[in-house]
């Protein structure tokens, strides 16, 4: 599903001439079909999975997120601000993000769920919220969250 939105989108970057878009695409592009090698050379015949694909798409959103922090550090405002636009293209991608109210009761009801109710259980809370809610929230906010309530 996700490939095939990937695939759809660089042609269509393409067609408008949207230099960015295309470049990042390009990217994601190479870096899934090196992670497909590497999935397929581990006896993983189908390649990489739609969630892993989308922890490798958050993944690179970290990443220029740490070099936009360090540009503007350094005053490099433009190099800044293409790290920026590429953000905007890879979370094209990504599922939307839940916001704190929509967090708060996802973390209250699998809190609920898996009976957790000592500070040991957030491993259980995280692992929980993770498989439910993919790519769609900040699980270190999340975690410190869980560990608020449950500590």
């Amino acid at each position: 599903m996700l490939r095939e939105q990937l695939s759809a989108a660089l042609k269509d970057a393409t067609e408008s001439e949207d230099d960015c878009a295309v470049a990042i695409i390009r990217l994601i592009l190479a870096a899934l079909r090196e992670r497909d090698l590497q999935a397929r050379s581990n006896d993983h015949s189908e390649g990489l999975s739609d969630p892993e694909l989308v922890a490798l798409l958050q993944a690179m959103v970290d990443q220029r997120g740490e070099s936009i922090r360090r540009y503007e550090e350094n005053g490099q405002l433009e190099l800044a601000q293409r790290e920026a636009d590429e953000i905007d293209v890879i979370k094209r991608f990504l599922p939307p993000q839940l916001d704190d109210d929509a967090c708060t009761d996802a973390i209250n009801q699998v809190i609920s769920d898996v009976g957790a109710s000592k500070l040991k259980d957030t491993g259980r809370v995280m692992t929980e919220l993770k498989s439910r809610y993919p790519g769609q929230m900040d699980f270190a906010k999340a975690r410190r969250r869980i560990c608020q309530q449950l500590g």
